[in-house]
């Protein structure tokens, strides 16, 4: 079961998505062009009804931050070009374990303009099956949730395989035959959430979402699941951890690159690619920010759930070891900088 940290105490994902904020942030400028995009589909003038979808829409104050950026492009639209506003449904979905109730709570802000005229749902569900109706979405948003997988690739479990070995060697030599089954297993389940979304999607229905992925192909670059793994392999090796239980630790989480981005969109064949751009991970956040404290906390929202359910009562030891291990100068930063924000605006084919 993987959910964020609920509530908003100390460790909650509410006061803990930093990364998450600066990357909806720079989404912006791609959901504005994607309702223009959008209106040019239907003869400059919007539908009577525009369906928004926001997957994995999470809980805290990014909840309902792409839905907000959407509904302000189409309000400035239709001003621009001085039509009648459409009346909007949105929809906000992640799955059945997330904090709906906080995010339910919230949504007053989205309905305190009547112009227009928003109504929201919300749709409990994995966006790797079909959420809604054919045909009936003109807007599907996602940030910093596809590289979720379905599940880890049961390859590596089932052939005694450890998605990080404690012993150097043995990793190097393994890690041609981890990294293809965790490409694998993304290249299936992102095939098939695109297969879902266009049967969902309205033609010329447009999708912009963000994963966090790599800079680079090949095997010398960094994974995301590196940076918690290379923890708990410390953790493991001075006994905080059973080894056995770590080498059976598998992460559902794969980070692209943007070119295994590109040729799937394409072998998929259901949309074609307006935009895609790479930022840096750590950028649009002070910098001075990224201590090894606040980065451990960060970490701490978004896996605290998964480790725990795996490895027990384990979290204060692993922010203390997260901390000791980023310590030595510029190495947190350095790891940081391997990962990137990759973002990619498509219209249904």
């Amino acid at each position: 079961m993987v959910h964020m940290n609920q509530g908003q105490g100390e460790t909650s994902y509410a006061r803990n998505s930093a990364f998450q904020s600066a990357q909806q942030n720079r989404m912006k400028l791609l959901i504005e062009a994607a309702i223009i995009d959008l209106g040019s589909n239907t003869n400059t003038l919007l539908p009577q009804k525009v369906v928004i979808a926001d997957l994995g829409c999470s809980t805290g104050p990014n909840a309902l931050a792409l839905v907000s950026i959407a509904i302000k492009a189409i309000q400035s639209y239709c001003l621009q070009l001085q039509q009648p506003s459409p009346e909007l449904l949105v929809f906000l979905n992640d799955l059945p374990d997330n904090d709906f109730n906080m995010v339910v709570k919230s949504l007053v802000t989205l309905r305190q303009s009547k112009k227009p005229l928003v109504m929201i749902g919300v749709t409990p569900g994995s966006f790797y099956e079909r959420l809604f109706t054919s045909s009936s979405l003109h807007l599907v948003c996602s940030s910093s949730s596809l590289q979720w997988l379905s599940k880890a690739p049961e390859v590596l479990a089932r052939n005694h395989i450890p998605a990080y070995d404690i012993d150097e060697k043995a990793r190097r030599e393994r890690l041609p035959i981890v990294l293809q089954a965790y490409a694998e297993q993304f290249r299936k389940d992102f095939t098939h959430f695109l297969e879902l979304r266009a049967k969902e999607l309205a033609p010329g229905g447009q999708m912009v979402v963000s994963i966090i992925g790599r800079r680079f192909d090949g095997i010398a670059s960094f994974h995301i699941w590196e940076i918690i793994t290379q923890v708990l392999s410390v953790m493991a090796s001075e006994g905080v951890i059973d080894k056995e239980k770590f080498n059976s630790f598998y992460m559902p989480m794969y980070g692209p690159s943007n070119e295994e981005l590109k040729e799937i969109i394409h072998e998929e064949g259901s949309f074609s690619i307006r935009e895609m751009l790479v930022h840096d991970f750590t950028g649009g956040i002070n910098k001075e920010l990224i201590t090894p404290a606040w980065t451990a906390n960060q970490l701490r929202a978004v896996f605290e759930q998964i480790l725990v359910q795996h490895f027990g009562d384990l979290m204060d030891d692993f922010v203390k070891t997260s901390e000791r291990c980023w310590s030595v100068e510029g190495r947190l930063h350095d790891e940081l900088a391997r990962l990137a924000m990759l973002t990619v605006s498509v219209s249904k084919a």
